[in-house]
């Protein structure tokens, strides 16, 4: 199972994205199991409807992500923000990027995530282009 962070879900969005293509790759592919944080809907909420101004893609992108991931749709819960504080603290991370590696490490799952100084170059995620076998 992979878990998509918010950064991919928005590469897949962005065409000048150097990661886009293999972002939307991801997304696209049924026959690749993804999942998501609830978190993902906010934060690309706030990106694409705040940030970028497009709130009508903002909904679009956040019920992709409901479709995509149907029932692997991860809610933050208690024993889920315990562990997230817990990796925040060992990586020196924020709560939000802690809760992804907390989900992937408790569920033995690959986190994907184009956060390359935070997350893949501490080897707790993979970038979309990394060969993936889902």
């Amino acid at each position: 199972m992979l878990l998509l962070d918010a950064s991919i879900w928005l590469a897949a969005k962005d065409a000048d994205d150097p990661y886009f293509e293999s972002a939307l790759g991801l997304i696209r592919d049924p026959r690749v199991p993804v999942s998501a944080l609830d978190l993902t809907l906010y934060e690309a909420a706030n990106v694409v409807g705040g940030r970028w101004r497009q709130p009508d893609a903002a909904k679009d992108l956040c019920r992709t992500i409901i479709a995509r991931c149907q029932d692997r749709l991860v809610p933050v819960g208690s024993g889920l923000i315990d562990l997230a504080i817990d990796a925040a603290d060992e990586h020196g991370l924020t709560a939000y990027d802690a809760a992804y590696v907390a989900a992937a490490q408790s569920n033995g799952w690959t986190l994907v995530s184009t956060d390359v100084a935070d997350l893949v170059s501490k080897g707790l995620a993979v970038p979309p282009d990394y060969p993936l076998d889902g």
